[in-house]
Formats: C-alpha cells, structure tokens, sequence
C-alpha cells in the first residue's frame, strides 16, 4: 500500500493512496491544478475520490475532478450540502460496504459539525486502513488494521496556553475540541485498538498553531512502537 500526501492541514487536505492496482484519492481540499501537479499531470490514473465532508479544506476541487472525469463518493449530506450533480456522484452510507476496482471500503460515522461527516476503512490484498479527519473522537473499534491515517490536530495543554495568551478564542477552542482529534485522543483510540499488524502511523492534518510535529511523532512512536509519519 502506498500513501502519498498531497496537502495536509487547514489549508488544504488531499491523499493519495494506491494498493498497485487502483489508484484513489482521499480528499480533495486544494486546487484542480494542484492536484494534477501532486499526480504528475496522470489525473486519468485516479479511479474515483473519497470526501469525507463538505468543508473546503477537504471537499474543494469536487465539482472540478466531476468535470474532468472523477468518480467522488460521499455521503448523502455531503452531496446535498454541495450541490453535487450527474452519474459520477455516489453516494455512501455509513457502515455499508461498498467497492472501487480492487478496494473494498467501509465508510463510518464521525464527530463534526456538518452532515454525515464519515471516515472510511479501506481493504485489499490483505492490507487494512483507517483513513479518519475532522472528528473529535472515533467511537469504533476496528480490527485488524495494517495502516492508520489519522488527525492529530492539536495538543490539549498547547491549546489551553494559547488561549491564556490570547492567540485563539475560547470560542474557538470549544469548537475545535468538539470538532477535531487531539493528540490525546488519537493515544486514547490507539490504545483501544490492537496494534499487532499495524505497519504504519500517518498524522494528519496538524494545526499550525496549536500542534508539535516533533513531540507527536515520539510521542506516538514511544506509545506504539511503530512507524510514524507526519504529514
């Protein structure tokens, strides 16, 4: 399995991942441009696009990869928050199987402020992935996993200092408590889970103001032993 990041954080989020036989995207949050770039101009390669909700930083370029060709699967609340049109829209639901060339995937629920936000587990030749953002917890536990791409937005104490020093709103904050993964949250769900086939950690989607990239990947390395890959 091959994970590429083409962008990652809140300006922009957009993932490429490859099992050897089909190419998907994860995400389109950045420019149509941007994203041939990140495929080296091979845009026809890419067998459909996985968006988990209808922010921008995640759902941009939806309309535009439609138009060029692109299958997008998305929930329903996405679709209609979206205005998403025509035979290469696909709506998903959560806990329903379904397939894209030789991934099989299973979408699920997640917790954020917008309709049917999901996160998706993906399968194939034997490999397991989660692949979940903008949530602020993930209530499942998911067996088997090989590889985990996940949010780690922010650090609780770093958040709470910016706060005492006037950089975020306590509004702010309590938004992006209910709305994004923190680190101790993400140690929470890796704890949860049995770890014994995970090959890889992907942190993504780290705040620019309240995150350390360095602390997270030891952190999450010292916790499980793994590999650990910062996006």
């Amino acid at each position: 399995m091959e994970f590429k990041v083409l962008a990652s954080g809140s300006s922009g989020n957009c993932y490429r991942i490859n099992d050897g036989q089909t190419e998907l995207l994860l995400e389109c949050g950045i420019s149509l441009r941007q994203i041939r770039e990140g495929l080296d101009f091979r845009l026809s390669s890419v067998a459909g696009c996985l968006c988990t909700h209808l922010h921008q930083d995640h759902a941009k370029s939806c309309k535009d990869l439609l138009h060029a060709g692109v299958n997008i699967y998305t929930s329903q609340g996405t679709i209609d928050a979206l205005g998403l049109t025509g035979h290469r829209v696909h709506a998903v639901a959560a806990l329903q199987w379904f397939s894209i060339g030789t991934w099989r995937i299973l979408p699920f629920g997640t917790e954020h402020d917008v309709p049917e936000p999901l996160g998706f587990v993906l399968e194939s030749s034997g490999d397991r992935a989660l692949f979940a953002t903008d949530t602020a917890y993930i209530r499942y536990q998911i067996p088997g996993l090989t590889h985990i791409f996940i949010e780690c937005n922010y650090d609780l104490d770093v958040l709470n200092e910016s706060v005492r020093q006037g950089r975020v709103d306590p509004v702010v904050k309590r938004r992006i408590i209910r709305n994004h993964m923190s680190l101790q949250r993400v140690k929470a769900f890796l704890r949860a889970n049995d770890l014994s086939q995970v090959k890889q950690i992907w942190l993504l989607h780290l705040s620019a103001d309240n995150s350390d990239m360095g602390r997270f990947k030891r952190e999450i390395q010292a916790l499980t032993g793994k590999e650990v890959y910062v996006a």
